[in-house]
């Protein structure tokens, strides 16, 4: 099924660039602690102290989607495991590896020991969006995402839910929060009476 294999091989590739810029905003100490990969979504766990903030969030976000939109080449060769950990890239800790490993280099931003389906190109990926950071294990937060046509769907679900806010609350989106904080002042100062 070449449809899902593609959307698959996206949000793999998608993996990828997102710990690379994990790495680039929170700090060199970040390292892959697991992985799930699907065709309609994918969490990536990773070891940081501290939740993302949003700014941090924001951050990432518009990183990766640099890089896909930069449509940087991903390439795959096969070398020796020795050479590729001299050459610095990226292996899980805890994993086995035999004398020959493969090696997905994206541009120069990412080089990871791989043996899973990527794109050929970042742009393909078409659009990246985080939907959800939590924690999973002392030192341990996942970060969920979607790519491609379920990142504009998710992106599209929310503009319906912030318009429809707006509509009930009847100002502009942009009053949204004004009006709700508002309308809890407003409340308070009711149940107190």
């Amino acid at each position: 099924d070449r449809e899902t294999r593609t959307r698959t091989a996206a949000n793999h590739t998608v993996t990828h660039l997102l710990h690379s810029a994990l790495k680039s905003v929170l700090g060199r100490h970040v390292a892959q602690a697991g992985s799930f990969v699907s065709a309609d979504r994918f969490r990536f766990d990773f070891n940081h102290f501290e939740a993302i903030s949003y700014s941090e969030r924001l951050e990432i976000e518009d990183l990766v989607n640099k890089w896909i939109r930069d449509c940087l080449d991903v390439q795959t060769e096969i070398t020796s495991y020795s050479e590729a950990v001299q050459r610095g890239v990226t292996a899980l800790f805890g994993e086995k590896y035999g004398n020959e490993v493969r090696v997905v280099k994206t541009g120069d931003i990412s080089a990871e020991l791989c043996g899973g389906t990527h794109i050929d190109t970042t742009g393909r990926i078409g659009l990246f969006v985080i939907v959800d950071e939590s924690s999973i294990a002392a030192g341990v937060r996942r970060i969920e995402g979607l790519t491609g046509e379920k990142a504009v769907n998710y992106l599209r679900e929310y503009q319906l839910l912030t318009s429809g806010a707006a509509e009930i609350l009847r100002v502009p989106e942009g009053e949204i929060k004004s009006r709700i904080e508002s309308i809890l002042d407003e409340t308070d100062q009711l149940k107190k009476k």
